[in-house]
């Protein structure tokens, strides 16, 4: 028996405002206008909602720890860095394969890390070779490392945080693959 009307905005200017406020049926709602308001991403999910922070983290591989024998080459830097940048917008359990400035093949929505490497891998055809490769999240096994290097990738960035790093790491040295982690994680659901 009641029709009410919503208006949702970040703000309302004053005039506009007052004008609003006459309407009888009409709830006005403010937003806000912080930069934290504008940084959510909202899912559904079955009973409820998801809400997370959208990932806008900066490339910043200087912060990265190179946990490898063999450390990157510039070229290898470039490409992570590159991967790196991209890797955020991929959805849950993402791999991005790269060459600096140059997007290979990305595997994404897998039910595990080294599916979304062979995906990528696939999708990067020949030019896997001495590629680099981003994950939004650490390697849980040393599976998708030695997948990786046994079609040529060369350098990996990674969060790192798992309880098998070591054994991630002993992998990459075995296959000479450079590894650095970035102690920051990308996942989205």
């Amino acid at each position: 028996r009641q029709r009410l009307d919503v208006m949702i905005a970040p703000g309302y200017e004053p005039e506009a405002l007052e004008r609003l406020k006459k309407k009888r049926n009409l709830r006005v709602v403010s937003v806000g206008e912080s930069e934290q308001d504008r940084l959510m991403d909202i899912r559904t999910v079955p009973g409820g909602l998801l809400v997370q922070e959208q990932d806008r983290l900066p490339v910043d591989s200087l912060s990265w720890t190179c946990v490898t024998e063999r450390q990157p080459t510039d070229e290898e830097l470039r490409s992570l860095e590159f991967a790196w940048r991209v890797v955020p917008y991929v959805k849950s359990n993402a791999i991005v394969l790269a060459k600096p400035n140059r997007l290979l093949g990305m595997g994404a929505g897998q039910p595990n890390r080294v599916e979304s490497v062979r995906l990528a891998v696939k999708v990067a055809g020949d030019n896997v070779t001495g590629s680099g490769l981003a994950s939004d999240a650490f390697f849980p096994f040393p599976d998708g490392i030695e997948a990786a290097a046994q079609v040529g990738v060369t350098a990996i960035v990674q969060p790192g945080g798992s309880v098998k790093d070591a054994e991630c790491i002993a992998a990459a040295n075995a296959y000479g693959v450079t590894m650095l982690f970035s102690g920051r994680r990308h996942f989205r659901h």
